[in-house]
This record gives C-alpha cells, structure tokens and sequence, in this order.
C-alpha cells in the first residue's frame, strides 16, 4: 500500500469476521490533506475524458463520488443495495461468499451518450464493482473507467474487471 494512504488508513484485524483485515478509511476521511489528495489523485486521470456522471457504490462510494463528481463538475448517481431507492430502478445480482446479492439504480438515471465513472472504496472480489459496470452498460450509458482508493489485487476483482475491459485507477494496490 502507498505509504502516505497507509499511514491514514485504520486496519482493522478481523473484522467483520476472523481472518479479515477490514480497511477502514475514515481516518483517512477525517484528514483533511490526506482526502483532498485521495480526491485529487482519483480525479486527475479522469479530467479531460468528457465524463458526464460518477456512479458511486454504497456505502463509502457514496463519499469519494460526491467529492469526485464535483470536482469533475459531472452528476452524481448512488448505485445501491436493493430496496433502498424510490422510483423505478434497475437490478443487478452479484454473487458473495455465502449466497447472493443485488445492486439497483434509477431506470432513469443515465443513458445512450453518457459517459460515467464508477467509484468506490476499495476492490476486493470485484462483485460489486461488476455489477454495477454492468447496470450502467444497461442503462446505454458507457464505463469510462472505474476508481478505487485500494485494490486488493490477491481477490481477484482487478482480474475481474479486466475481462469486462474496464479502464481501471486505484492509488494503492496490495498483492
């Protein structure tokens, strides 16, 4: 991991299960230099690539896609779990360790000439993250790339995402 993103970042030993080192970014978060640089940094290969919108994952994509989208002067559009969102969504199942899941966003929110950036905290199996590549290749609207602060590359999900050819950017990588 980048030294200056691993001295803001809190690991967390075996949380939420034995065996995990959960990444907890909201020391990172609370910094103000260090999430200004995060920002930043996620933003600087993007400028210029005509994006029109972020796609942030919830929860914390929610966070870096605001500031992100922002600072790209785009829409911001939640992508997020199923239920949670008031108008006609589209759905999207991904698989996890023990069962499924799913991701929703609005029907509405994007389309045929958008060009959108999905962010998140951190790419782990890539579930999440190739779900909601493919929510937004359903909507007409194309991946420009996708953000992560961390890629767990030992997880697959960077591997994952290269197969559905999405340009990828992440500012620490652990493998």
């Amino acid at each position: 991991m980048a030294g200056w993103i691993k001295d803001l970042i809190r690991i967390i030993p075996d949380y939420p299960k034995p065996g995990i080192r959960f990444q907890d970014i909201t020391t990172l978060l609370a910094d103000a230099q260090g999430f200004r640089r995060v920002v930043d940094d996620l933003t600087g290969p993007f400028e210029g690539a005509g994006i029109t919108h972020v796609a942030g994952i919830e929860a914390r994509g929610f966070i870096l896609g605001g500031a992100i989208a922002h600072q790209l002067r785009a829409g911001f559009v939640p992508v997020r779990k199923a239920g949670k969102l008031p108008a006609e969504t589209l759905s999207e199942r991904y698989s996890l360790e023990y069962g499924e899941d799913a991701l929703e966003i609005h029907a509405d929110a994007l389309g045929a000439g958008d060009r959108v950036l999905v962010v998140d905290d951190v790419l782990a199996t890539g579930g999440t993250a190739a779900a909601t590549v493919t929510l937004v290749r359903r909507t007409g609207a194309t991946v420009a790339g996708c953000a992560f602060l961390i890629d767990l590359r030992f997880l697959g999900g960077h591997d994952r995402l290269q197969d559905m050819a999405v340009p990828m950017q992440a500012l620490s990588v652990e493998c």
